[in-house]
Formats: structure tokens, sequence, C-alpha cells
């Protein structure tokens, strides 16, 4: 990423030239988290077949690490063979989002191994035992697969999607400039296809490798696995939801509601948490921005809006309102003004200047 920077900038010489000169110089920062890990693990080069087998992982980012200041999750799948790899943002990483991305991951990687390597997420594995979940067992069924789980610790076993990771923590996201989750979206898609797919191999860049890997044909339709969050509507009576905003009855505003999306299907529900439906909306494009208000939620907010403002009385404005006696003590007292003594009246003068006046 640095070459490439320095390239664009008018830097003639090599990479490994570039390399050489930042270790003689010492500019490359010393991390001791990894020099203490370094030397400890053994690896070795595993072959993969054409088609065999893509890895899953995910990549967390937390708040203080993505400019919108919420946690996002990338899942990250790379063809074992040739390393291509793709990526999807999710807002969390229940089944529901896990199977949508692996969907989008699938379409734009052109179809689907035969064999899908994961570590033991709690969305794939029961905890506990080396069981697979329901949902997970189904997606796979679905779709025709084979899910192979990692050993406990064993993290070595998908080396090639933690590669893809580590590469494009370190060639994009660092540098990446985007200011939401839709933007990192579209900037990873543009990334991965410019950059990522342009790697060069002796037989063919990464891009080319990956497209002749020979790859079963995706099913018409994705998993129907249902995508549910909780969020509270806002004054004006509106859930965000996938970087949109979506209506619902005035009487929900302030209050928490949970939506429920279903993979591939183009409608979604908002439901109260009693469980019942409070509005259904057409599903917009992750990211659009568009506010989906119903007419029937318009005029109801509306009325709300106009019920809550009277004109029985007049407001007065302009009215002449000082401050009390009781208020001046406070103020004095906060300021430690020591309040006046009041003044004695005495009687006998009032006596004499009445005998005087008679």
């Amino acid at each position: 990423m640095l070459h490439r920077e320095l390239v664009e900038a008018g830097f003639d010489r090599s990479y490994p030239t570039l390399v050489r000169e930042l270790r003689r110089l010492g500019l490359r920062p010393i991390c001791l988290v990894c020099e203490h890990r370094r030397g400890d693990a053994v690896t070795v080069e595993i072959d993969h077949p054409p088609g065999e087998e893509i890895q899953w992982d995910w990549l967390e980012l937390s708040p203080e690490d993505v400019p919108w200041g919420e946690p996002a999750f990338v899942l990250v799948g790379a063809l074992s063979h040739s390393g291509r790899f793709r990526g999807v943002f999710c807002e969390q990483m229940t089944f529901g989002h896990l199977a949508e991305a692996m969907h989008h991951v699938l379409v734009a990687l052109g179809g689907t191994p035969r064999v899908w390597r994961t570590d033991r997420m709690a969305t794939i594995v029961v905890a506990g035992t080396d069981r697979l979940t329901v949902d997970a067992a189904q997606a796979a069924k679905h779709y025709g697969t084979e899910i192979a789980v990692c050993p406990p610790r064993r993290a070595q076993r998908k080396g090639v999607v933690e590669a893809a990771i580590k590469y494009l923590t370190r060639s994009w996201w660092r540098t990446a400039r985007v200011a939401s989750m839709a933007e990192a979206q579209a900037s990873l898609d543009r990334w991965s296809v410019e950059v990522a797919d342009a790697r060069r191999r002796p037989s063919g860049t990464v891009g080319q490798l990956g497209a002749s890997e020979p790859l079963r044909a995706l099913p018409a339709a994705a998993y129907p696995a249902v995508i549910a969050v909780e969020r509270r509507a806002s004054r004006s009576a509106l859930v965000a939801f996938e970087g949109n905003r979506y209506s619902v009855g005035p009487a929900h505003a302030g209050r928490l509601v949970t939506v429920h999306a279903r993979v591939g299907e183009p409608l979604l529900r908002i439901l109260s948490p009693a469980g019942e439906i409070v509005a259904t909306h057409r599903r917009a494009v992750a990211g659009a921005g568009q506010t989906v208000r119903s007419a029937e939620h318009a005029a109801a907010l509306e009325q709300a809006v106009l019920r809550a403002f009277t004109t029985d009385h007049a407001c007065r404005r302009k009215a002449n309102r000082p401050p009390g006696d009781q208020s001046l003590a406070e103020l004095a007292r906060l300021k430690g003004i020591e309040p006046e003594p009041a003044p004695v009246i005495d009687l006998a003068r009032y006596a004499q200047l009445a005998e005087a006046a008679s």
C-alpha cells in the first residue's frame, strides 16, 4: 500500500528497494505484541484443489475504529485455492446477518465451492459441542455444500481467510476515506476488484485464478434467514435500519421496537415488544438514506402533532413578571450577600407626634 502511494507521488524504485531502505533506516514501527508472538506458530502450506473450499471469518471493528462511531463487522469469504476474496459489512453477527452476507459474497465470487470452512462461530456450532446449529445445517443443505469446522484453538486451519483479513485491513481499511457503512461497502467492493484481484501470481492474477475455479451454481434464492434487530423509534416515529428510516405509528414514537427482515424478501416488518406487527414496508437498498413513510402513518403523525397544540388560552409573551422577594433572596444567597436587616419601627415616636398634633 505504501509503495503504491509513493509510486503515485513520483517514487521510481522497486518494492524490494523500498522495503530494504525502510529496514536499513529503521523506519518500520515495532509492535511489542507481534514481537512477543513471533516464531511461536509452526505452519505448512496445504494444497487446495480449485473449487474445493471457501473459508469464512469475521473482521470485528469497534466503535473507536470506525468514523461513524458504531461497531461494525465484516464477513470475509476467501477461496482457498486462488485466494480471491470478498467482504460484506454487517451491523451484527447474528445468523441472519451471516446468511445474507454469505449470499452476497458467493454472488460476487460467481458461485460456491463444495466445502465451507469456518471456526467455531456461535451461529454455526452449538456451544460446548461439535454439532452444527439447525440454521447452519439447513443453510448448507440449501446451497448443497458441506461445513468443515476447525478444531478448537487451531486458527491456522483457515490461514487463507486470515491472511485476506490482514491484507484487507492494512492495504485498504487503514487509509479508506469513508464516513458511513454504505460508503465503506462501496469502497471495499471497488478495492477488491481493482487492487486485491490484481495481485500477481505465477500463473496469472488472483482475479483470473478465482474466475477460473469450477464453482457450483447458486440456488435461485438466498437462504431465507431472519434478521432481527432492536431499535428505538425516534420522536418523529421513524426507525433506522440499514442506513434507511421506516415509519411507525405515532403511538410508538420513542419506544423500543424490533425490525424483522427475511433474507431475499422485499418486505420488512416492525414489531412491538409484545410481538404485534405495527408496520410493514418495502425494504429499501441498504445505505440509500431513504425515508419510507406510509400515507397512513404520515396522516396519524400530523393529527397527533396538531392535537398537542391548544388555542384555548392565548400565550401572554409580553407580560411584566419581575422577580419576587423569594427569588431575590435566593439570588442574594447564591452571591453571598448578607440580607439587610428589617427596619425597626418605634411606636413611642408616633405617640409623641400625635400628642403634639392634638
